[in-house]
């Protein structure tokens, strides 16, 4: 857990970012024109959030259950802030950058330097994060999940708009907005 006993992958995948973007939005809307993109993953797909325990402090913690749940959180995220942001110039999206070999995953998992070669490299995760941001062709697509630059369906529990707006409000109440 964080020093503020919240339970540590949520709060850097999900709150962190849901806390910065609100503090940024201000300035983003005064902007005219800005993008917000957010870094998910098809993880996603295996998520199950229990809007009782989001942080899974009851139970068995499963630490990629939880990795899960936090990508989908993104997805229901960017939903909810390109439902939002859409009347003041400010569009949001996310993608899946991929397998991509970091220190971070490799050393996480050390197995998994076995298939690091089969793993995209940084420069090739990043490419879709890069387009998303600054590629004039999509100026003003929002609320879309992208994958090697084109937009792909995500998980049906991420285009569930009750749960993005379930989620923005517990996440106000969880980083103290709103």
């Amino acid at each position: 857990a964080t020093e503020g006993g919240i339970e540590r992958q949520w709060a850097v995948n999900h709150l962190a970012p849901f806390l910065l973007t609100n503090l940024l939005l201000p300035s983003l809307q005064a902007a005219g024109s800005a993008r917000v993109v957010t870094v998910a993953s098809n993880a996603h797909h295996s998520a199950a959030l229990r809007w009782d325990d989001l942080e899974m402090r009851r139970g068995l913690y499963r630490g990629f259950r939880q990795y899960a749940n936090t990508k989908l959180a993104n997805l229901l995220f960017t939903r909810e802030l390109a439902r939002r942001a859409a009347a003041r110039g400010v569009t949001a999206n996310a993608l899946h950058p991929g397998v991509v070999a970091t220190d971070l995953l490799l050393n996480g998992f050390p197995p998994l330097k076995l298939v690091r070669r089969f793993m995209r490299t940084p420069e090739q995760g990043a490419a879709t994060a890069i387009y998303l941001a600054s590629d004039p062709s999509i100026a003003g697509a929002s609320g879309g999940y992208f994958i090697d630059s084109a937009p792909v369906s995500p998980s049906p529990d991420a285009t569930n708009d009750e749960s993005a707006r379930r989620l923005w409000e517990l996440s106000e109440r969880m980083v103290g907005l709103g």
